[in-house]
């Protein structure tokens, strides 16, 4: 990164970097919005259906939101199938989490709305308060930051995601669920999460999620923070979440690479908008994506 210190040094410039690691060129955040904001010409509906299999399972309609009386999301549009994966990339402040936001509940919707299959028909869930999209419609929010709480045991930690179920003895069984699928969390399940690894205590705060055995997984950011080894095991059980139980994954992963190997789906969000919208696969592959937001 060079720094435009010197009148005499014309081709410097300050430049800020979206994607980790070393390239020749580096473009400012200013021009990754500009250049990337003349690509939403190019989306459609049609376009964004074309990237589901069978019906949406979830979708989003002409979605004007924000915080107070900001507007983030700009008449934004997706569609995601039973049991894919989408994968949300773009620079900070792009919106990409506020996504995730309003679709649990988190955000004043202006206008636009939220679908969702609650059994055999599609409902509108945009009004629904936060508790009853995870009960009635499915729907669980992992959080970005660190959520575990590390004084309470790792069996406890599970317990406190299924504060909205009655019935204590599903509760008991989801857990001891959890606990067979994942040996990690079995072998300390009376130890205070706080002696868990990174990786380990984001895999409790994924399984905490499952515990009221949702339909569809909202995740933010499950990278953060994380050594690559642990990395690639949260993105493995993720995996196994999608290809093996069916789960529905919506994802925001700065690790644009990462995140786009792994989802079925890809887009790529600039200022509130859709700017890009593909299968992962071939985001990879374009040129566009890859100066922009992979540095190559």
């Amino acid at each position: 990164m060079q720094n435009n210190s010197s009148s005499n040094n014309t081709d410097s410039k300050t430049s800020f970097g979206y994607h980790d690691g070393e390239v020749e060129t580096v473009i400012s955040v200013d021009d990754v919005n500009r250049q990337a904001q003349q690509l939403a010409e190019t989306i459609s509906l049609e376009k964004i259906s074309g990237l589901v299999e069978g019906e949406p399972f979830l979708k989003i309609e002409d979605l004007n939101a924000g915080y107070g009386k900001m507007e983030i999301l700009h008449e934004f549009n997706l569609q995601v199938g039973k049991g894919q994966s989408l994968c949300m990339i773009g620079p900070n402040g792009a919106g990409k989490s506020t996504v995730l936001h309003s679709i649990f509940g988190f955000t004043r919707i202006f206008s636009g709305q939220i679908l969702s299959q609650i059994g055999d028909t599609q409902k509108s869930i945009t009004q629904m308060s936060s508790s009853q999209k995870l009960k009635e419609a499915g729907i669980s929010y992992i959080l970005q930051d660190n959520s575990v709480f590390p004084d309470m045991t790792v069996e406890e930690n599970l317990m406190m995601g299924a504060y909205l179920k009655e019935n204590t003895d599903e509760v008991r069984i989801s857990i001891e669920r959890i606990f067979e699928k994942y040996d990690r969390l079995k072998l300390r399940r009376s130890k205070p999460a706080r002696v868990l690894s990174g990786g380990e205590r984001r895999l409790l705060e994924i399984s905490r999620a499952l515990v009221m055995e949702p339909n569809i997984l909202l995740v933010d950011e499950p990278s953060i923070g994380l050594e690559p080894r642990f990395i690639d095991m949260v993105f493995e059980i993720l995996d196994d979440l999608q290809r093996n139980e069916g789960k529905t994954i919506l994802m925001v992963e700065q690790n644009a690479k990462k995140g786009l190997e792994f989802c079925d789906i890809g887009y790529v969000l600039v200022s509130g908008n859709l700017a890009m919208a593909d299968t992962g696969d071939k985001l990879l592959e374009n040129p566009d994506v890859g100066r922009l937001f992979l540095g190559g």
